[in-house]
């Protein structure tokens, strides 16, 4: 009687054990079998919002005096694009400006075979690397900028690239005359708006 009891036991005992491995053993073993990623699985990404650029706020500092209001206009369904722009044919002056930001949430990824989807913030930090820009030191996220002009001119181009969770913006900045390092902080200050006004 006992030796049966005592084979009971055992087979109760190997009983749970094989389902704790198989319990474990299933949290990754449809990607790791190579089970194809479904739609549902891959996040979709955010919804910005329809007035994001008018949120933005003021950015005549960064256009020339102008007689009218330069509209800031907004187009894009998934990526957001803002664009304002100054021609010197309408200025008594030598000057012009051209403004462009671009708001863009990622999505998830579909990953390599066998492998669990790549989540939104991953696929965005994944694009910001891309960029062969020189990094930013001391900033609240990562961020990325290249500079075109020459040394003691004031026709440049400034562009720089913030990352923060999914949404990467990307500002871009030509303007002349300007001082470059005014134009850059002011950029960096856009850059920063977009990203806390698409959150």
């Amino acid at each position: 009687m006992a030796r049966v009891a005592g084979m009971a036991s055992r087979l109760v005992r190997g009983t749970a054990i094989a389902s704790g491995i198989a319990a474990v053993a299933g949290l990754g073993i449809g990607f790791a079998a190579g089970e194809p990623v479904r739609a549902k699985d891959i996040a979709p990404a955010r919804k910005l919002p329809a007035d994001l650029c008018s949120r933005l706020g003021d950015i005549s500092i960064l256009l020339p005096a102008a007689t009218t209001p330069v509209p800031f206009t907004q187009t894009g369904a998934n990526d957001v694009h803002c664009q304002a722009k100054v021609d010197e044919s309408t200025q008594p002056a030598y000057t012009a400006a051209t403004l462009d930001v671009t708001i863009t949430p990622y999505a998830g990824k579909a990953p390599g075979a066998g492998q669990p989807p790549i989540p939104p913030e991953v696929a965005a930090k994944q694009a910001f690397e891309r960029k062969p820009w020189d990094d930013v030191e001391d900033r609240p996220y990562p961020t990325r900028s290249h500079v075109t002009g020459q040394a003691g001119g004031q026709d440049w181009l400034i562009s720089v690239l913030v990352q923060r969770a999914d949404i990467v913006v990307q500002v871009d900045y030509k303007a002349y005359p300007v001082e470059r390092e005014k134009a850059e902080q002011a950029v960096l200050v856009l850059a920063d708006r977009a990203i806390w006004e698409s959150k």
